[in-house]
């Protein structure tokens, strides 16, 4: 049976939504405990800088309080990167896909769904909002292990996978952004305890402590930390695994089912898997690793449209576009 387009969209997006999911819990799991400034209060307009929502947030909230930003975050319908919104996404491409992934797949995620849903903000006050958010990160890795033992190898695992690792690069470059230009804006502090306190937040959003710490038995700096999330190919979340990854799934997707499209993309990964491994971390950060990581950004969301050029139908490309930031 071939694989429809609108059926390899509804998967691609499935595995990105459920990513991202899984990310942004890890990101408010640890904010709370980690991310303290020198008064020992928690920046949590950081994360909504992360996602870039500085416009939407403030059309509905005064300022970024707790409260406030947990519940944007967590349960706001109106709001396309909450946890609710990414969950009913992600169930609704599931519910599409019915003929195409298993039973436990589908079970699984509408269960989780209901679950979210049924909670309030009572759930999630601060006390209770770290064992949340680690059902949360349970769920979305008990979705990848059912995934990956019965979802069938066809096309559609190709691009279950190519969702899954281009929302991970897209969510790392994020992460070390924000820690490069927001939680830390005074260069002065760099390389105090606050600043090492922060680059362990970094590292534990990316579930990436433990796997530097076996890199970097000892010390901390920013350059190793970034180092280690963009180019350590032993890390699965860094950015070149990633890519390599993109690149070895789009090769294999050609091949074994001789598909006509998909050059375009194969060459934008090309393209960007070359400027990953042309410069060395400290020379990316001499010359701005926002800009750098801005870059990476852009390429790709142009990876993403031309797989959604390829593979999804024209029609779908501004979607694509839409969804990928």
């Amino acid at each position: 049976m071939n694989l429809l387009a609108r059926y390899a969209e509804c998967i691609f997006w499935m595995a990105r939504y459920m990513e991202r999911a899984e990310n942004l819990a890890r990101i408010l799991d640890v904010h709370e405990t980690f991310a303290r400034d020198t008064r020992g209060m928690t920046n949590w307009f950081s994360i909504v800088q992360l996602n870039a929502d500085e416009k939407d947030f403030f059309s509905r909230h005064d300022r970024p309080t707790a409260e406030a930003v947990v519940h944007y975050y967590m349960f706001d319908t109106q709001n396309t990167n909450s946890l609710v919104s990414m969950l009913r996404m992600a169930r609704e491409n599931a519910r599409v896909l019915r003929p195409w992934i298993s039973t436990e797949m589908w079970t699984q995620i509408n269960v989780f769904h209901n679950k979210l849903v049924e909670m309030n903000g009572k759930d999630v006050a601060l006390p209770n909002l770290s064992k949340v958010c680690t059902w949360i990160k349970e769920e979305c890795q008990t979705h990848t292990g059912i995934t990956e033992g019965t979802f069938y190898r066809d096309q559609g695992w190709y691009f279950y996978q190519l969702g899954k690792y281009i929302e991970r690069a897209d969510q790392t470059t994020r992460l070390l952004d924000i820690k490069y230009h927001t939680l830390l804006p005074s260069p002065v502090a760099v390389g105090s305890t606050l600043d090492m306190s922060q680059w362990t937040t970094v590292l534990r959003s990316a579930a990436g402590y433990h796997a530097f710490r076996r890199v970097y038995p000892r010390g901390m700096s920013p350059t190793t930390v970034a180092g280690f999330m963009m180019f350590n190919e032993g890390f699965p979340r860094s950015v070149v695994m990633c890519v390599r990854q993109i690149d070895g799934l789009l090769t294999r997707l050609k091949s074994r089912y001789t598909l006509r499209n998909g050059s375009d993309a194969m060459e934008k990964v090309d393209e960007l898997l070359g400027a990953l491994l042309a410069r060395p971390i400290e020379e990316v950060i001499q010359l701005g690793l926002h800009e750098y990581l801005d870059g990476v950004q852009a390429q790709l969301c142009g990876i993403t449209t031309e797989i959604g050029r390829a593979f999804f139908g024209q029609d779908t490309v501004a979607m694509t576009q839409s969804q990928s930031q």
